[in-house]
């Protein structure tokens, strides 16, 4: 098959092209990517010279760049997006031109020359949980409590209404937070383990007792790579793994496997419009496709820890004052 993979030098796409090309070295991939901030070429050092990648720099939002580069392969999935919730707070408009009018283009493409369309979304746009609720299923309604969130449901209204209206070859995935090596510094878990690293207080928000369930990245573009496959157009599969684990215990953990202190760990104000839990039921993967994630939690936590601690080459020069700032919406967001 060949893939046209956007934004293939963040976290995720970035996981889905290595991890693609160990088990399907004769695939083509076509990596699109504007190289903003969550890009990172370091990424695919790895495999930039093999002869069945091309990277071509530019936005998704360019519709005519993303045709260009659509009539010859068999897929586009969609990983380029702008996902930090607090950046979001700050700033909406970027999440808006990405999110949504960069769906847009991609959609135009797969539907001018009929391509399967991937579109990767996010827990996140079905808002909050109460604690004792069951999680959510793909059928429940959407109640996004943020501007990411907001934008990332819009693109998934855009995408279900192209499947339905022009018949356009398309399936939704919404996965958990994921987790893993070559994760951008400003998020939860490499931020604890960087700054703990540096022996810096790690910023908590609220009270800390926020539930969330957590992938290994991994799993998830395993998951993505099997949809490619047998996924039936139309639907929408909720990808997730493990118990729900609150933001407190994760950072404990991380501190505990690197033998430091509790007590670097420092309460800030809580964010607006903080979700209190996240959780997907991933059961229609499961039965429908036969998936199931593969890594433990525990061991994967401590790969990831290992992996930074041992690669600071490749995440050091992402770092400063901005991807590492306890409330990043405070910078920007009255």
């Amino acid at each position: 098959m060949k893939f046209l993979v956007c934004g293939g030098y963040g976290f995720i796409g970035s996981e889905f092209i290595r991890n693609h090309f160990e088990y399907n070295p004769n695939d083509e991939i076509i990596n699109i990517d504007n190289l903003s901030l969550g890009s990172n070429k370091l990424n695919l050092e790895t495999i930039e010279n093999n002869p069945n990648y091309l990277f071509k720099e530019g936005n998704i939002t360019d519709i005519e760049f993303v045709k260009n580069l659509s009539k010859d392969v068999d897929a586009i999935i969609n990983f380029a997006a702008e996902t930090h919730v607090d950046r979001s707070i700050a700033n909406p408009k970027p999440f808006l031109d990405t999110n949504i009018y960069g769906t847009y283009s991609l959609l135009e493409a797969s539907k001018k020359f009929e391509k399967l369309f991937i579109h990767v979304s996010t827990d996140e746009i079905y808002g909050d949980l109460e604690k004792n609720a069951k999680p959510f299923l793909e059928i429940d309604n959407l109640k996004p409590s943020n501007p990411y969130a907001a934008t990332k449901a819009s693109a998934d209204l855009l995408v279900q209404s192209y499947a339905r209206t022009y018949k356009t070859n398309c399936i939704i995935t919404r996965c958990t937070n994921n987790f893993g090596p070559f994760q951008f510094p400003e998020k939860l878990i490499p931020k604890t383990i960087i700054r703990a690293h540096k022996n810096l207080k790690i910023p908590l928000y609220g009270d800390g007792n926020q539930l969330r369930s957590w992938i290994f990245v991994t799993d998830h573009v395993q998951a993505i790579d099997l949809i490619a496959k047998k996924g039936i157009s139309g639907e929408i599969y909720n990808i997730s793994s493990w118990n729900e684990i609150s933001n407190r215990d994760i950072v404990e953990k991380i501190l505990q496997k690197m033998e430091k202190s509790v007590d670097l760990i420092e309460h800030v104000d809580d964010r607006p419009g903080h979700d209190k839990r996240y959780s997907i039921n991933y059961e229609k993967i499961k039965n429908e496709l036969g998936w199931s994630p593969q890594f433990n939690f525990e061991s994967a936590l401590e790969k990831t820890v290992e992996w930074y601690l041992n690669n600071s080459k490749l995440w050091e020069p992402l770092v400063n004052e901005q991807t590492l700032h306890p409330q990043p919406w405070t910078l920007n967001w009255k």
